[in-house]
């Protein structure tokens, strides 16, 4: 029981402290693509310790508020699609090959990537980010979809790393065992 009670106050709080980030990402325009990392990496604890179901759930919870209270939607969205990404990961790190994890993982971020322009635009009709676009090259939009694949790679890193940093050193400040 009293572990049950550890794992919800986990999820409860972790989950409220990702609204705030990505709460506070959405007032302050260049945590745009920050703040939803961040988020991500918050709630890497709650599936270390509680595991997938839980971390779906909070996931879903945290995703839903964001949709709810965040004023910015591309910093929402990129937190819902990647969002999503460390609960997935486990499936990709037990693929054979690196080369076929790594092409996992690019077409991941491309595919959702580009899924998340397209219901701002045309979904959502938000004129402002289809005029940022608009006066891009052909280059200039492939350059930020090769940098955005970058910092990706670089958040894959980071929530493995700090899984381990949660399992070796933080968990027992929290928990004792």
């Amino acid at each position: 029981m009293r572990r049950k009670s550890q794992e919800m106050a986990l999820c409860g709080v972790l989950s409220a402290l990702a609204v705030v980030i990505l709460f506070l990402g959405g007032l302050i325009p260049p945590a745009t693509y920050c703040a939803p990392m961040a988020a991500i990496v918050v709630l890497v604890p709650i599936l270390v310790d509680c595991g997938p179901k839980m971390a779906g759930t909070s996931w879903a919870a945290v995703s839903l508020l964001a949709m709810l209270l965040v004023p910015n939607w591309e910093l929402t969205l990129f937190y819902v699609f990647f969002g999503l990404y460390p609960l997935l990961r486990a499936r990709v790190q037990a693929l054979p090959s690196p080369a076929l994890r790594l092409l996992c993982k690019l077409g991941y971020c491309t595919l959702s990537t580009l899924a998340i322009y397209v219901l701002l635009i045309f979904l959502m009709g938000l004129e402002a980010v289809a005029a940022d676009f608009q006066g891009l090259s052909l280059f200039m939009a492939l350059s930020m979809l090769v940098l955005d694949n970058v910092n990706f790679l670089l958040l894959d890193a980071l929530v493995e790393r700090f899984s381990i940093v949660w399992e070796t050193r933080l968990r027992k400040r929290f928990f004792s065992r």
